[in-house]
Order: C-alpha cells, then sequence, then structure tokens
C-alpha cells in the first residue's frame, strides 16, 4: 500500500494530551504517511512544545479557535492541497495501536464505493471496554448512537460492516470523497459535524465502514465535559439542526414536536429542580438557537 495520508491532529490548549497522541503516532506500522498539528489558536505554549520535541510534524496555526469542524478544516483543505489520497482526523487525547493505519487503508482499498472508514475505539484507561464499535442515527431521540458503548471487547463487534455514522475522533477519508462532497460543516463548532458528514457521504452513493481490527484508545471529552453547559447546549442544538438537514420530511416535522416537549421538561425541571437549572437553561438555550437559526459558537 503506497497511498499517501495525511494525519490530521487537532489542538486547543491540550499540550499534554497532543504530545502523548503525537508520541504515540510515531509507532505507526505504515509508509506513506505525515502528520499535521493544526492549532486552533492555543495559549499553552503547545506550538513550542511540538515544534521542539516533534520536528518530523508540521504545525498550521489558525490563530483562533475555530472549533472541532473549522480547525480540521484547515487541515483537510491543506493535506488536499499537499497531495494527500487520504485524510485521517485523529482527536488530540487518544493514542493508537501501531497497525490502526494500515487496518483502515486495507479496508478503504477493498472497495471503491467506500467513502470513509472508522476505528474500533477504546476507552483510553480501560483498553478493553469499548467507547465505539461504529455508530447509528437514532431519529427517535434525535441522536447519534454509539455501538458497543460500554461493552467489554470479547470479539462481538470484529465484523468489517457498513454504519450510519462514524465519530470524528478517528475517521479516514478518500480524496474523491472531499473532492465530491467537501469538508466538514464548521458552523456545528462543535459535535454532530461528524454525524453530518456521513449522512452527506452516504447521500453521495459512498459507503461509511467501520473497521474492527483499527484500534484507538481516546481519553474521552477533555475539551468539554459530559453534562456541562457547553456540552448540552452543543448536543440539543446541533442535533436538532442535523435532523432538520439530513433527516427525511416525517424527521423534520418531529423535531419542532420533540422541541416543544423537551423545553416543557427543562420548565418542570427549573421550577422543581434547582440542581438541574444549568441544564435545563442549556437545554433551552441550545432550542432557541436552533429556532433562530444561529449557529457557530455559542
Amino acid at each position: 500500500m503506497d497511498k499517501k495520508v495525511y494525519i490530521i491532529v487537532l489542538n486547543w490548549n491540550g499540550k499534554e494530551d497532543t504530545l502523548d497522541c503525537l508520541q504515540s503516532l510515531r509507532s505507526t506500522d505504515y509508509g506513506n504517511y505525515k502528520v499535521t498539528l493544526v492549532d486552533n489558536g492555543s495559549e499553552d505554549d503547545s506550538v513550542v512544545a511540538v515544534k521542539e520535541q516533534f520536528p518530523e510534524v508540521e504545525v498550521v496555526e489558525t490563530g483562533k479557535n475555530l472549533g472541532f469542524a473549522g480547525g480540521n478544516n484547515v487541515g483537510i483543505e491543506y493535506a488536499i492541497k499537499a497531495g494527500a489520497d487520504y485524510v485521517f482526523l485523529i482527536n488530540n487525547d487518544t493514542t493508537v495501536h501501531p497497525d490502526y493505519l494500515k487496518e483502515l487503508v486495507l479496508v478503504a482499498e477493498s472497495d471503491a464505493k467506500i467513502g470513509a472508514v472508522g476505528s474500533k475505539i477504546y476507552y483510553h484507561g480501560e483498553p478493553e471496554r469499548i467507547w465505539f464499535a461504529g455508530g447509528t442515527i437514532n431519529w427517535l431521540k434525535n441522536k447519534g448512537e454509539h455501538i458497543g458503548l460500554d461493552e467489554i471487547d470479547t470479539g462481538q463487534f470484529d465484523e468489517i460492516r457498513e454504519v450510519g455514522y462514524l465519530t470524528g475522533c478517528a475517521l479516514l477519508v478518500k480524496r474523491e470523497v472531499v473532492e465530491k462532497v467537501g469538508v466538514l460543516e464548521d458552523d456545528y463548532f462543535l459535535y454532530y459535524e461528524d454525524a453530518d458528514y456521513s449522512l452527506r457521504i452516504q447521500n453521495a452513493g459512498y459507503k461509511t465502514v467501520y473497521a474492527p481490527k483499527s484500534k484507538i484508545y481516546h481519553k474521552v471529552s477533555r475539551s468539554t465535559k459530559p453534562g456541562s453547559a457547553s456540552y448540552v447546549y452543543y448536543h440539543v442544538r446541533n442535533g436538532l439542526v442535523n435532523a432538520r438537514r439530513n433527516g427525511n420530511l416525517f424527521v423534520k416535522i418531529a423535531i419542532y414536536i420533540f422541541a416543544i416537549l423537551l423545553s416543557f421538561k427543562q420548565l418542570v425541571k427549573i421550577i422543581f429542580f434547582p440542581k438541574k437549572r444549568d441544564w435545563a437553561f442549556a437545554v433551552l438555550r441550545g432550542e432557541k438557537d436552533f429556532l433562530r437559526g444561529k449557529m457557530g459558537k455559542a
């Protein structure tokens, strides 16, 4: 395999995680690859440390926080201009098994209709516990769901298969897909841009495929903590936006009913459960901005 792969690592004030990730990437058992760090305006000396410790890594500085999608798009466009056959997005709070990239490219090259491939991802602190073994879009709950989440890996998800969506945590995309479909929708800023991208890839006639032999270990949500107001806001707003953009007619109608019911639920929390008010207000802000069409950074 001599396909040229550009590995894009996005960093925003995550120096220690990023250095760990880059050290792990040095073990990559694949010949033709380049690592590019895209820095989203960090203020923690990340760039200086990377240049000193990893001189082989190309560094692209955006000058400000463009979010997950915006920062990765800078990297994707840089890689395509540099002649990449594939672009691999990987979170900075991950480490890798040495043959992760070889396994991804093997699957991608096995079928011309495969447009994007994703890894099996484990919790970094529990390397046998699954975080992601492919994803599905649950339109009834209006969210993306991880297959195998929190399960101990006993080989139950060892089959290569098409899946509903692939996480941007570890995502290999073919050059022709980028040229045909474009890059991530950066107005999401954070969360759901990967689900949106997977659906756009599928709508363009390509398959999104899970490759179980490619193994990644993820520290999980270092930039925004699950349950934080920011986490809740982006998930609510962007989940609704994704449904409006990519769902069928029934889904597009149902999300407004869903939003109304969700609003009533938050009002109950605000009145009767004061400890849950921050969460409830974040949900309402997400719904409000969805209805206003306000996107980008909150």
